[in-house]
């Protein structure tokens, strides 16, 4: 894999390496996440509409390699979509190599893309969604930075429950299933359930679905 651009972010190195082929993003030194698959990165945006079965404005928490923002402009349900990337390189990317992943998605007027902390931009915005769909770390249990854990803990879900408007979903991209994380959705959410994605190696991937009460 080449090198093809590497810059200081909010939560340091990112690297976007690749090979004509396909690519990845290392974000420290780790893997964070590449172009090979992506079938647990659409599935956490079309379970979530598809739950829903309704006219949904989409929040999605992590731009990545954008799998999860093409997968929801392709469902019927999506109306608009809110995509909060932390990082100003990866929206870069996406006017370039990755433009394919996301299938041009960054042009299309039903998305609006703020370059922001999430959990941040949850304290400050009013907005409520239909869909909330996280995919900004490996998992609750291992975060892209320190402060990231916030999110998965009681403050950061008592926000993103109180920004699920009724009868709305949360869904949440783990690469590992963390017993503790599902306990405390569901001490917040009506509906809580685990869908696990087989992967070449290693233990699956799991999306977690919480669904609040209908008004």
């Amino acid at each position: 894999m080449e090198v093809l651009d590497q810059r200081r972010g909010p939560h340091g190195e990112l690297v976007l390496r690749g090979d004509g082929e396909h690519y990845e993003i290392i974000s420290n030194g780790v893997f964070l996440m590449d172009t090979r698959a992506g079938a647990s990165e659409r599935l956490l945006v079309r379970a979530a509409l598809d739950r829903l079965a309704r006219p949904a404005d989409v929040l999605i928490g992590g731009l990545g390699v954008g799998f999860s923002l093409a997968e929801a402009l392709r469902s019927p349900y999506t109306r608009r979509v809110t995509v909060v990337e932390c990082e100003p390189a990866v929206i870069d990317w996406h006017g370039g190599p990755l433009r394919p992943y996301s299938e041009g998605a960054l042009d299309d007027p039903r998305v609006r893309v703020e370059c922001a902390d999430l959990l941040a931009w949850l304290r400050e915005t009013p907005e409520a969604y239909d869909a909330l769909c996280l995919d900004i770390d490996n998992g609750p249990d291992w975060t892209v930075s320190e402060a990231n854990a916030a999110l998965y803990g009681d403050e950061g879900l008592d926000l993103l429950a109180r920004r699920t408007r009724p009868g709305g979903v949360l869904a949440v991209w783990s690469a590992a299933a963390v017993p503790a994380f599902e306990d405390r959705l569901r001490q917040r959410f009506a509906e809580v359930g685990a869908c696990p994605v087989e992967v070449a190696r290693g233990e699956p991937d799991v999306v977690y679905l919480a669904s609040t009460r209908a008004a």
